[in-house]
């Protein structure tokens, strides 16, 4: 295992953070793993499996298991790690430029297609490693000015030329679920059906150039950019995986999580042996555009009538919001059918407060598709 040190540009007099990777491998040639923990700091979950993580690829590298190399990426965010206000963590947003951590990634569609016009081939492994070739020629082009801007760079570095690419999160209060390109549901359905998820939501472009998206869909744009004069293939796998909610930190889970993350891998081809017999899909994906986000349209005490996890119908009562001065009762009802695979874990709402998300079938929505 080698361990490298990714210093970071120094925004202020008296600090110096880094970015920490380990990466595992036994010299065999094959296929390049990422993972990536807690991009939002204060989403410990994928902390603690990065931690079991680590542990078994140890040992597998000791027993000369692993097939191309694993890298991981235990701490991705270590400025929102030191944000703590009045014993409150604030790790979705920097507090110095008020931008989401998981958003404003390069985007490289642009300028790569028109670098590559003259040197893509008529086979599709080879444009493969052309494309991440020119991907990293990109990034090496970008002179980052601050600490944040330095921090994507270099866990844009270390993952776009990955051919899976796992982006560790969770959500408030949740079941296990992802986010993926809806082209590479395919390459994602046996993710789904090892780590048991009860919602994959896909889509092109859901708005803001999150983590996920900048490493995978330059793959979808470049295919449909050159469609009829060369073979694109989808060459990243990333998917957002969602760990349950914020308070789910516990061994049992993370060890089970982790275990489900070496299956995946086995059955890719990544790690040596075969992989545990595959799942059932709990259920199927469904696009991003149909996930209903009921929003409370005023404010009071929440009290919940569905749990994570469980199905609604429309038109299904999901929550109410009571007004303890007027005694006034607003029941929410769910606008579509589907899982209800999120919700708050913060039980008083003000006007306009997103409260849960449902999976629906059938896309509705258009424009930014991700909450701030």
């Amino acid at each position: 295992m080698q361990t490298i040190r990714h210093p970071l540009v120094q925004s202020y007099l008296g600090t110096q953070r880094e970015l920490v990777s380990f990466h595992y491998s036994n010299g065999r040639l094959g296929q390049k793993i990422y993972m990536q923990a807690s991009l939002h700091a204060d989403e410990l979950p994928p902390m603690l499996v990065a931690h079991h993580l680590r542990t078994r690829l140890a040992a597998l590298e000791a027993a000369n298991k692993i097939i191309g190399e694993i890298v991981v990426v235990p701490v991705a965010n270590p400025i929102g790690l030191a944000q703590t206000l009045m014993h409150n963590q604030i790790g979705r947003f920097d507090l110095a430029s008020a931008e989401n951590f998981n958003r404003h990634y390069p985007a490289f569609y642009p300028d790569v297609a028109a670098a590559l016009s003259t040197t893509l081939t008529d086979s599709a492994d080879t444009n493969k490693q052309v494309i991440r070739r020119a991907m990293l020629a990109h990034l090496d082009q970008i002179t980052p000015t601050n600490e944040l801007a330095s921090m994507r760079k270099t866990l844009m570095r270390l993952a776009v030329d990955a051919d899976v690419s796992l982006d560790l999160h969770c959500d408030s209060d949740a079941v296990l679920h992802l986010y993926t390109g809806t082209p590479l549901w395919a390459q994602c359905e046996p993710l789904a059906r090892y780590m048991g998820a009860h919602a994959t939501l896909l889509a092109t472009e859901s708005g803001g150039n999150p983590f996920d998206e900048a490493c995978s869909q330059t793959w979808w744009q470049l295919a449909e950019h050159f469609r009829d004069k060369f073979p694109i293939p989808m060459g990243c796998l990333c998917v957002t995986v969602e760990l349950r909610g914020q308070t789910d930190v516990n061994h049992a889970a993370a060890m089970k999580d982790a275990n489900n993350i070496i299956a995946f891998l086995q059955h890719r081809g990544a790690i040596e042996g075969a992989a545990p017999p595959m799942p059932a899909l709990l259920h199927g994906a469904t696009p991003l555009a149909g996930s209903e986000a009921m929003e409370s349209p005023v404010s009071g005490v929440v009290v919940f009538l569905k749990a994570p996890g469980e199905m609604v119908n429309a038109g299904d009562a999901v929550a109410e919001v009571i007004d303890p001065v007027t005694s006034l009762v607003t029941t929410l009802k769910a606008g579509t059918a589907g899982v209800l695979y999120a919700r708050e874990n913060r039980y008083f709402a003000t006007a306009g407060m997103r409260l849960c998300k449902i999976a629906g079938k059938t896309a509705f929505r258009t424009g930014k598709l991700l909450g701030a």
